[in-house]
C-alpha cells in the first residue's frame, strides 16, 4: 500500500503527504503537496464504535485505500500523544489504548514513515503564523488545545480532561453533547467563558478556534480567529518540517541512543 509516489512519477517537486485526521465522529484523510495544499479530494468515513486499536487500524486502511500514492504520513489523534504512542484516548477507551504504538503500527501497515501528534496540535500547525503566543482550541466531539510560542510547539495541555466547577471536564462543558443538550445560545456562553479562562491562564496573543463546531461560535473577541476545520488535514505537512530527533519527534533518535533508565540501572547493578 502506498506504492510509488505520484509526485515522483509525474515529476512534481517535493514529497506527497498522506494526512489523516482521527475524530470522535469521523475519520478523514487527503493527500498534500509540499506546501500543504490538497491534491486529492478529502475522504471520510464514520468513526467505528467500539474502537480498539485493531479496529482503528483496519478502518484507516479502508479510509485511504483509494487515495493517490504518497511518501509519508501525518496523523492527528484526539488524545495525549508521546513518542509516537497513545497515552490517552478518552473517546475510544483509555485502558485499551494506553501506550499503543500507533505510529509504528500504522507505518508497518501502510509501508511509509508516520508522524503522530494530538489532533489540535496538527490543526495548529495548519493555522499559526509563528509569532508570539498562539493557542488553538478545537470544538468537536470534545475540546482540544494546543500552544505554540514563536512557532514552536509547547508541551501539551490536556484541557479537555481538566475539571471546570460542577460541570465536569471541558469535554463535558463545551463538547458536542453540551451543544446538543444546552442549545447553541447557552453553549456559546460557555465557550465565551472558556475563552476568558484561557486568556487569564495563558495571556495569549491570538486564539484560533477550529473543529467541527468552531463555525458555530458567535462571540468572537478581537484576538480570536475562527479557522476552517480543514486545517486538521492541511497542518499535516508541517509535522514533517520538524527535524528528525528534535522537538515533538525527539524519540525518533532515541532508538540509537542509550536510555537514561538503562544507564541508571546499569550503574546501580555495577559492583562497588
Amino acid at each position: 500500500m502506498g506504492g510509488k509516489s505520484k509526485s515522483k512519477a509525474n515529476g512534481h517537486a517535493g514529497p506527497r503527504t498522506l494526512a489523516i485526521d482521527i475524530g470522535g465522529t469521523g475519520l478523514k484523510a487527503s493527500i498534500l503537496d509540499e506546501n500543504g495544499n490538497m491534491v486529492a479530494e478529502e475522504v471520510r468515513i464514520d468513526t467505528p464504535y467500539p474502537c480498539p486499536p485493531k479496529v482503528m487500524l483496519k478502518s484507516l486502511e479502508k479510509l485511504v485505500e483509494k487515495l493517490p500514492a504518497y511518501d509519508r504520513v501525518s496523523v492527528g489523534f484526539p488524545g495525549v500523544i508521546g513518542k509516537g504512542k497513545v497515552i490517552t484516548a478518552p473517546h475510544f477507551g483509555n485502558r485499551i489504548w494506553r501506550d499503543f504504538p500507533l505510529a509504528a503500527e500504522l507505518s508497518e501497515r501502510l509501508g511509509k514513515p508516520v508522524r503522530l501528534l494530538n489532533d489540535a496540535e496538527v490543526q495548529g500547525f495548519g493555522v499559526i503564523v509563528g509569532r508570539g503566543l498562539e493557542v488553538v482550541l478545537t470544538l468537536g466531539t470534545g475540546a482540544g488545545t494546543a500552544i505554540f510560542r514563536e512557532g514552536e510547539l509547547m508541551p501539551h495541555l490536556e484541557l479537555a480532561q481538566h475539571p471546570i466547577g460542577k460541570w465536569g471536564t471541558y469535554n463535558d462543558y463545551i463538547g458536542d453533547k453540551a451543544l446538543k443538550k444546552k442549545g447553541k445560545r447557552k453553549w456559546n456562553r460557555r465557550v465565551e467563558k472558556t475563552i476568558v479562562i484561557l486568556d487569564s491562564l495563558l495571556h495569549f496573543d491570538v486564539l484560533y478556534i477550529g473543529g467541527g463546531n468552531g463555525k458555530k461560535v458567535e462571540i468572537v473577541p478581537d484576538n480570536v480567529i475562527i479557522v476552517p476545520n480543514e486545517a486538521g488535514i492541511t497542518g499535516g505537512v508541517k509535522l514533517w518540517r520538524a527535524p528528525q530527533g528534535q522537538g515533538a519527534f525527539a524519540h525518533e533518535a532515541e532508538e540509537k541512543a542509550v536510555s537514561p533508565v538503562a544507564v541508571t540501572n546499569a550503574a546501580q547493578a555495577a559492583p562497588s
